[in-house]
């Protein structure tokens, strides 16, 4: 096969730095199932797995039929890059609430930079003439903005779910009963300047009604005079 042109080449770059980062995520993947016991969230993890498991598939097929070789050097750096993340993962966080949350935040991390990374080879594949590679990275891309949408509200109920554990009821009300107190002193002061203001009105209403009498009296005189 004759080697690749200077279009394909840099089409082959681009899928390659793919392929390697979802093999790292498939390691990464493992390991934070196996620590996972909310079975909600597992289960969406093991899906996500097998997404990954066939975006390297699909990646590596079409790098083949653009004139790349095949991707162990890729797929060998991503598996050590994993491999050297995993012990983190476990250890992370004082409690196990806690640790999810750290790993949810760096897997929903991990989504947002393959959804850049798709999205850019899906525009450049566009404007040099690759509808296949561009519609690949723009199918991938949607399993990833919806891996990062269910991780986002992950991290919302883990968080929750931290907070709880973490930190004494006895604290947590107190926070909101000061913030609650502060609202209602903010909230008082527009009655004030209001209650001042009306009184401000009636004493000027108070002082001008002798002028206006004195007014009236003056025009009787004048007509009385005539």
């Amino acid at each position: 096969m004759a080697d690749p042109n200077q279009r394909d080449a840099k089409l082959i770059q681009y899928l390659s730095e793919a392929y390697g980062k979802e093999r790292e995520l498939e390691m990464a993947l493992q390991a934070d199932i196996a620590m996972t016991s909310k079975a909600t969230y597992k289960k969406r993890l093991k899906e996500h797995l097998k997404e990954t498991k066939a975006h390297a598939k699909a990646l590596d097929k079409r790098i083949k039929k653009l004139g790349g070789g095949g991707q162990t050097v890729a797929s060998l750096v991503g598996k050590a890059t994993a491999m050297a993340k995993a012990p983190i993962h476990m250890v992370r966080g004082s409690g196990e609430q806690e640790k999810l949350l750290k790993n949810a935040k760096t897997q929903f991390t991990a989504e947002q930079e393959e959804i850049s990374t798709y999205l850019a080879i899906e525009v450049f594949a566009g404007k040099v003439g690759d509808s296949e590679t561009a519609k690949l990275a723009r199918d991938i891309r949607r399993e990833e903005e919806r891996m990062a949408k269910f991780l986002e509200s992950e991290i919302k109920q883990l968080a929750t779910a931290t907070a709880l554990d973490e930190v004494p009821a006895n604290l947590r009300r107190s926070s909101s009963s000061s913030k609650s107190k502060s609202t209602k002193r903010k909230a008082a002061k527009p009655k004030k300047a209001s209650a001042t203001k009306s009184t401000t009105t009636k004493s000027t209403a108070k002082k001008s009604a002798p002028k206006k009498a004195a007014k009236k009296s003056t025009a009787k005189k004048a007509k009385a005079k005539s």
